[in-house]
């Protein structure tokens, strides 16, 4: 008897393996993507179920994150999401997502009402003083 390795001679990692492994991948890229759709629509239902607070605040910061997308025709495009975090009287923070517009209207140190429902930002209003 031979103490070596011997392949079987009928054994082809492209008909034997690669389905597996195809299918064991496939099956991560489905979980994932279930996975995402659960959060979102939890995220969603948390906030629909949460009261709509008006509240004083100051802006304490600004900031962008820019993604960059390429596609198959070498010829990309960008695009920006907006966030800004809100201080509470209690010293509490809490950032949310804003549009362009509203990015735009804020500045760092900025006085007024914040109003949101749980991680929804509704709108903030500056005070004149």
């Amino acid at each position: 008897m031979e103490m070596g390795y011997s392949m079987d001679p009928g054994f082809s990692f492209f008909e034997d393996l690669f389905p597996i492994i195809f299918g064991l991948i496939f099956i991560i890229i489905l979980l994932v993507f279930i996975t995402g759709a659960f959060k979102g629509v939890s995220e969603w239902r948390k906030n629909e179920q949460s009261p709509q607070l008006s509240v004083p605040a100051i802006i304490k910061s600004k900031r962008t994150n820019v993604s960059h997308h390429h596609g198959n025709d070498h010829h990309g495009h960008t695009s920006t999401t907006y966030y800004a975090t809100f201080e509470f009287d209690s010293g509490d923070r809490q950032e949310f997502r804003l549009s362009a517009r509203e990015y735009g209207q804020i500045a760092e140190n900025d006085l007024g009402i914040l109003t949101f429902q749980g991680s929804r930002f509704l709108g903030f209003e500056r005070s004149r003083e």
